[in-house]
């Protein structure tokens, strides 16, 4: 696979996107691009000058959204191949901690890692690619090839975005490498679980949430009934079970995702309820009856552009009001955010508004060192405990 580092064309730079990669950050938007860019093709890579004609970086162009350039690299040397494993080695070495925990760990996160655009999950033996556009896609081939020969996996997966796979008229999921496997069990500390690279939701599972799985298994939730809404395969209502809930109901309007639960994700059947639903309405209609001890809340990302928010932080608050009513006097409540267009503090602040004082903030759950945040976009997941 070859990557276009050789003979970046010269682009110069405005003031405001000068400022921007010097500050460190990552993306360069659109407005902020003169229309000499529009000469250049997608995925063009670019020698970032100043108005001195000074070289501040490298970067990629991208054609079509909001993000104008995604920045490779700052300095005047160019990001060659040598650059390239250089900076995949030091990437590897911050994984190390991870290796002692599980078999399922985030190699390349991203622009939170250096590398913009480009995400790689290994499970076992097995690499799973993800690009999030067209303009990283020769970039992203060349890092996953890259990764594989240096850890010895077998298996190199290209699997499109969700965003992608409406746009894109390839293949959704192709075998770079190797073959396509079916279920790969993984071990995440207590845990056993398993994954379908192939098919459900990012990269065939929601590694980011092992925090979270990880703080529920080292609480003491003995003889508690948990409702884990938006529950995917339901990891959180195992890392419940484990934690020795006795009942766990697992929401989900996947019937797939539940059924993948039920067979893989439960260790004992008779402590849990499965139900396929549209979550938003479904808890509308829940029972005056029905308790829980624990109520955990993930949904899905809601606002995709900035102008989404407030109807998803309304959302956030619509769906917590009808749960307090069902959460048992000093029971703990779990409010999740996936979304980057929400900042942390107004998430926290969205939430408190409706969960305090009939809940109290508790803690958060920090990302783990293989989901770095290296910039504010970046910082798309929050965990907050409530009780």
């Amino acid at each position: 696979m070859k990557v276009k580092t050789l003979s970046p064309a010269r682009y110069q730079l405005s003031k405001v996107a000068s400022n921007v990669v010097l500050s460190g950050h990552p993306w360069i938007y659109r407005d902020n691009l003169s229309s000499a860019a529009e000469v250049f093709e997608q995925g063009q890579w670019l020698k970032l000058f100043d108005a001195e004609n000074e070289v501040l970086g490298y970067g990629i162009l991208e054609k079509n959204g909001l993000i104008g350039i995604r920045v490779l690299k700052r300095g005047s040397r160019p990001p060659d191949i040598a650059w390239i494993h250089t900076q995949l080695e030091k990437v590897i070495k911050k994984r190390d901690n991870v290796k002692l925990y599980t078999e399922a760990i985030r190699y390349l996160h991203g622009e939170n890692d250096g590398f913009p655009g480009v995400v790689i999950d290994v499970y076992g033996d097995t690499a799973v690619l993800q690009t999030y556009s067209t303009s990283v896609d020769p970039l992203g081939r060349y890092l996953g090839s890259a990764l594989v020969r240096r850890l010895s996996l077998k298996n190199l997966i290209w699997k499109l975005p969700v965003k992608r796979k409406v746009e894109a008229s390839a293949p959704s999921v192709r075998v770079l490498r190797g073959h396509l496997p079916g279920k790969i069990p993984f071990r995440e500390g207590k845990l056993h679980l398993t994954v379908e690279v192939g098919a459900g939701q990012k990269s065939g599972t929601f590694l980011d949430l092992r925090g979270l799985r990880k703080w529920i298994t080292l609480q003491r939730w003995n003889g508690k009934k948990v409702l884990n809404l938006f529950s995917y395969s339901g990891t959180l209502g195992l890392a419940a079970e484990l934690a020795g809930a006795r009942e766990i109901w697992n929401v989900d309007i996947s019937e797939g995702a539940l059924e993948f639960g039920k067979k893989y994700h439960a260790l004992d059947h008779k402590h849990y309820k499965w139900v396929q639903a549209d979550i938003f309405e479904w808890v509308q209609k829940l029972s005056p009856s029905e308790k829980f001890d624990v109520i955990i809340v993930d949904p899905p990302s809601m606002a995709s552009q900035t102008s989404q928010v407030p109807t998803a932080l309304k959302a956030y608050q619509n769906i917590y009001r009808a749960l307090l009513p069902h959460l048992v006097p000093h029971g703990l409540f779990i409010a999740c955010c996936c979304t980057s267009r929400i900042a942390r503090k107004r998430f926290r602040e969205n939430a408190d508004r409706v969960l305090v004082p009939r809940v109290r903030f508790k803690t958060e759950i920090k990302s783990e060192e293989d989901h770095p945040v290296g910039f504010p976009e970046g910082d798309y997941l929050k965990l907050f405990v409530y009780d």
